[in-house]
């Protein structure tokens, strides 16, 4: 169904209505429960032991089982330490981390069940515009099912974690000179014409199969909602996905209540934000610059979608500084779990909610981080030495330079105060 005129269509290729509006897929549910998807808990192969699939009556009833293409995404953690706590001033306050997908992010959701439906489709080369996480589970999909790949990223603004995933896993890739939007921008055009079969969130089964990270979440929370959902912002279809699965598990009677989305973007990518605080009636493209590279977009194409959720659930849209972000993303690191930048925008939002009143320090919170660590090792490392343009690192751990000798080791041991007992 398009989203702007209401015009249904069959399932095929089409990616938008014909008014120009994105598509939505609208499901015909089955009768369900918590019983059947808490039953396949004990599943650790096969579809069912995804952590997508498990929820196949609400993410794609209609196809096959044989058809279905899952690198076991999903299944991923809840974590809560008194550091994040202290740094939020939120007493319940907890993480669950995307980044422990196969490819390293929450883009292996989307993915499995939007290459699921290329199978299905007979499609035989797919293509995306990416920042970097899109390219890498792409990649890592296609490669499984042995389809051509085809990925636009904007020149020199990848994180080199990333760029290394979809040259690893063969895909062909597209330095496009201009930035993120200008590579959106092609891959359409390509995939109109050249027979690409496009795999954005502009994809409606990729919102789909990221709707599941909120299925799971409430299911490990013995299916009660907590009073927000934080998450980064940049494309928005993160936000997208997870005002329709709030609405569809409150319509089959899976949730009491339902909890607040509170989208979170950087300051200097913030065409969402600005939306929402002048109340415009439609998004003003910018040029973005953030060293929160995954969210790093100007001109997001879901914020139609991704209106409709902050709406339907009582939300907020904040903004957060490159030095929030890498400051709470060295809080999260300090904690032992460990995050991309893009994915910290949710922990310093939450904070930034707290200090303006939106979120009571009492409130049940969890924030969502979006992927791992190691995707952008460089932003962590200049983070720590202190060059990041207009970032003060608070929380920094600069590497130390020593002498081959133990003295200097004792030495910068006792300046620390991290020297220990000898044990005898």
């Amino acid at each position: 169904m398009c989203v702007d005129c209401g015009r249904d269509f069959e399932l095929g290729l089409r990616l938008r209505c014909e008014c120009g509006g994105l598509l939505e897929v609208v499901h015909e549910f089955p009768w369900v429960d918590r019983d059947l998807f808490d039953g396949r808990l004990s599943q650790r192969s096969g579809p069912y032991g995804s952590g997508v699939w498990r929820f196949k009556e609400l993410v794609y009833p209609g196809l096959d089982v044989d058809r279905i293409v899952s690198r076991q995404e999903g299944n991923t953690s809840i974590y809560s330490h008194r550091r994040l706590t202290e740094y939020t001033g939120i007493g319940k306050v907890a993480v669950k981390h995307e980044g422990e997908n196969p490819s390293g992010s929450f883009k292996d959701r989307g993915m499995t069940v939007g290459v699921s439906e290329a199978m299905r489709l007979g499609v035989s080369s797919v293509a995306c515009a990416s920042t970097g996480n899109t390219s890498a589970s792409l990649a890592s999909f296609a490669a499984t099912t042995g389809m051509n790949c085809v990925v636009f990223i904007p020149e020199g603004m990848i994180a080199l974690g990333k760029l290394a995933q979809a040259l690893s896993y063969g895909a062909t890739v597209l330095q496009i000179r201009g930035d993120f939007d200008a590579a959106m921008w092609l891959v359409q055009e390509a995939s109109a014409e050249l027979g690409l079969y496009l795999l954005n969130s502009v994809n409606p089964w990729r919102i789909e199969g990221q709707k599941s990270i909120i299925f799971e979440l409430i299911q490990q929370r013995g299916w009660e909602p907590p009073d927000w959902i934080v998450l980064p912002a940049g494309n928005l279809g993160n936000t997208s996905a997870f005002g329709k699965a709030l609405r569809e598990l409150k319509s089959q009677g899976l949730i009491d209540s339902v909890p607040r989305l509170a989208s979170i973007q950087a300051e200097g990518a913030n065409p969402f934000y600005s939306l929402w605080a002048e109340r415009e009636e439609s998004l003003t493209p910018m040029e973005p610059h953030t060293v929160a590279s995954a969210i790093k977009i100007g001109n997001p194409v879901s914020w139609k979608k991704a209106i409709r959720s902050i709406e339907e659930t009582d939300g907020v849209v904040e903004q957060v500084s490159d030095q929030e972000i890498m400051d709470a993303k060295a809080v999260v690191d300090r904690c032992g779990i460990g995050c991309e930048p893009a994915s910290a925008a949710s922990v310093a939002g939450a904070r930034k909610l707290v200090d303006v009143g939106a979120i009571d320090p009492e409130d049940d919170v969890v924030c969502i981080l979006t992927g791992n660590l190691l995707k952008d090792p460089g932003a962590t490392v200049n983070y720590h030495t202190g060059v990041i343009e207009g970032v003060s690192p608070r929380f920094s751990n600069t590497p130390m330079v020593v002498n081959a000798d133990l003295a200097s080791v004792e030495e910068a041991l006792n300046s620390l105060a991290l020297k220990g007992s000898r044990k005898e």
